[in-house]
C-alpha cells in the first residue's frame, strides 16, 4: 500500500472512530466549521468520499467542495453515518485495486497527481473527523503519527484555494502543542482546551 493510500486509510479509520460519538438527534449541533452544523458536515464528508471515488475511477472530479453531499442533507443522521462507513470501504477497495501509477486526476480544470489528491482527501477527512468528535462533545485527538504525516504533507498541498473552500486561516498555537492540535490549528481550527 502506497504512502498516500496508507494515510487515507488511517484518516478514514480515525474518522470512523469519531463517528461512533454521533447519535440520533445530534444533527443540528454546531461544529468547528462555522458554515455547517453536524448534519451538513456529515453530508459534506460523504460527498468528499464520492468525489475521491470518482477521481480514482474516472480520472476527474467535477464537484464543488463547498456543495459536496449537501443534496443528502435530508437523510437522517444515522443514514449519513452508515453511508460514510459504506463509501469509505468502497473507496479504499477501489484505491487498492487501482493501478499504482503516477496518474493524474482532473480537478477544476487542472491535472493533479493522484497521490496529491489522495493526501488532500486524507487531510480533509481526518480534520472533519476531528470536527465531528468536537461537535459531539468527545474530543478525540487525531493520532500523533497520522497528524504528523498529514501536517507535513498539508503544508505542501494546502493552498489559498483549499483554505477558502475547505479550511480557514492558520490559528496560532504553541510549538509544544500536540501534533493533532498543530494540524488542526494549521487548518484554521482552535484546539480544544
Amino acid at each position: 500500500m502506497s504512502g498516500p493510500l496508507r494515510l487515507l486509510e488511517r484518516a478514514i479509520c480515525y474518522t470512523q472512530e469519531s463517528m461512533d460519538a454521533v447519535v440520533a438527534g445530534f444533527g443540528p449541533l454546531p461544529t468547528p466549521c462555522s458554515d455547517w452544523d453536524l448534519h451538513e458536515l456529515l453530508a459534506h464528508v460523504n460527498g468528499s468520499l464520492t468525489d475521491l471515488q470518482q477521481g480514482v475511477e474516472l480520472g476527474f472530479i467535477d464537484h464543488c467542495p463547498q456543495q459536496d453531499g449537501l443534496d443528502e442533507c435530508r437523510d437522517p443522521t444515522s443514514v449519513l453515518v452508515t453511508t460514510f462507513r459504506a463509501r469509505s470501504r468502497q473507496l479504499l477497495d477501489t484505491c487498492a485495486g487501482a493501478p499504482q501509477s503516477d496518474g493524474r486526476i482532473a480537478v477544476g480544470g487542472s491535472l493533479i497527481a493522484r497521490d496529491v489528491v489522495m493526501v488532500s482527501g486524507a487531510v480533509e477527512i481526518a480534520v472533519h473527523g476531528w470536527d465531528i468528535s468536537v461537535a459531539c462533545g468527545h474530543h478525540h485527538p487525531i493520532p500523533a503519527r497520522l497528524a504528523l504525516g498529514l501536517l507535513t504533507l498539508s503544508q505542501l498541498v494546502v493552498d489559498n484555494w483549499m483554505r477558502e473552500s475547505l479550511f480557514g486561516a492558520p490559528v496560532p498555537v504553541s510549538p509544544l502543542a500536540s501534533p493533532s492540535d498543530q494540524l488542526i490549528a494549521f487548518l484554521g481550527r482552535r484546539p480544544v482546551a
